[in-house]
């Protein structure tokens, strides 16, 4: 669904890095040769893989934009795919354009470690403070991207919470009791908080009230849940919330959130009572101001310190990954999860 409920491909690309964006001005080049050829004038810059990779020469003349450098260009894609050790890259142009302080940059890379796999060109524009960076849409840039998010949520993120009670590995997930795509990453989020248990979770509202009549009462509702019953009582609303979401229609939501309340242990009347107070409405609309500020622009998305990716549609693996890479960047011990058992053979037929 369009309207925040989809995220552009160029964040899944820089986020999640398990696409190429289409909207990065991505250009299929050839077919890079069979055998690896290194560039004049010294060796390829590459993903952490650290191979050869047979991109073509780096023309020095196309590096005479006064800022970023090529340093601060290799410490950004460092810290958005270093945990993808199969993507490698080269940097091939920083460029001035005609507006002031505003560069571009032109990045060759390939996924997949295959001499034969096409190379894409991805293409992006810096602004002059160095703090983000513009393809068809606004993102985080610098050597530490994901840094000024990550401090904006460890002070405004205060929705329940569950998890570790450490903020030094926090994720906050932004999300929409009527959203479709919300209630199927659910299990994902449970399954992160199992593996990870050291992580702080926390939940923030984020409304999508142009598409869901019924995303901003469950929301007010679920605000007094937990004001009353803490974050215990919140999460067994939340759960018995998205089990019935169809349930969330004009004529149903009422019952379907008394339900979810009772089953939550708390009353329903108070907690109808307490929805439609300015408190409550005034903290969805923080949570909201709140997503904003980082950049939302759909749901479910979650923040991991700081880096935002949509929460489902990502395989689990990789998400995996990017927890992990996202804790070591910065500098947080985190044992890796257990890897899951191994598939039972099928039975004999003899």
């Amino acid at each position: 669904m369009h309207l925040r409920t989809t995220i552009s491909l160029t964040v899944l690309a820089l986020a999640s890095a398990a696409w190429l964006p289409s909207a990065f001005t991505q250009n299929p080049t050839p077919p890079a040769p069979d055998a690896p050829q290194a560039p004049a004038g010294g060796a390829v810059t590459v993903g952490p893989s650290a191979v050869t990779t047979p991109f073509p020469p780096v023309n020095p003349a196309d590096f005479t934009a006064a800022s970023p450098t090529k340093e601060t260009v290799e410490a950004f894609l460092h810290a958005y795919w270093g945990y993808d050790s199969s993507r490698v890259w080269q940097v091939q142009a920083i460029l001035p354009t005609p507006a002031e302080g505003v560069s571009r940059v032109l990045i060759l890379v390939k996924s997949g470690g295959g001499a034969k796999d096409q190379t894409a060109q991805l293409s992006f524009f810096t602004l002059p403070d160095g703090k983000f960076l513009v393809a068809d849409s606004l993102l985080p840039f610098g050597a530490k991207p994901f840094e000024s998010y990550r401090q904006i949520l460890q002070a405004g993120a205060s929705g329940p919470s569950q998890g570790g009670t450490s903020k030094a590995l926090e994720i906050v997930e932004f999300s929409d009791f009527e959203c479709p795509h919300c209630k199927e990453a659910q299990p994902t989020i449970a399954k992160l908080l199992a593996d990870y248990p050291s992580v702080h979770f926390v939940y923030q509202d984020f409304p999508l009230t142009q598409v869901h009549s019924e995303a901003l009462k469950a929301s007010t509702h679920g605000y007094c849940v937990a004001k009353a019953g803490g974050n215990e009582a919140f999460f067994k609303f939340a759960d018995a919330v998205f089990a019935n979401q169809a349930g969330l229609t004009p004529t149903t939501s009422d019952a379907t959130l008394k339900d979810a309340e009772t089953k939550a242990g708390q009353d329903p009347v108070k907690i109808a009572a307490c929805s439609t107070t300015a408190a409550a409405k005034d903290a969805i609309q923080a949570s909201l101001a709140l997503g904003a500020k980082v950049g939302v622009n759909s749901t479910p998305t979650i923040y991991i310190n700081g880096r935002g990716i949509p929460a489902n549609g990502i395989p689990y693996e990789m998400l995996q990954k990017i927890v992990e890479y996202q804790a070591k960047l910065d500098g947080v011990p985190l044992p890796p999860a257990a890897p899951a058992p191994p598939a039972k053979p099928a039975p004999s037929l003899r």
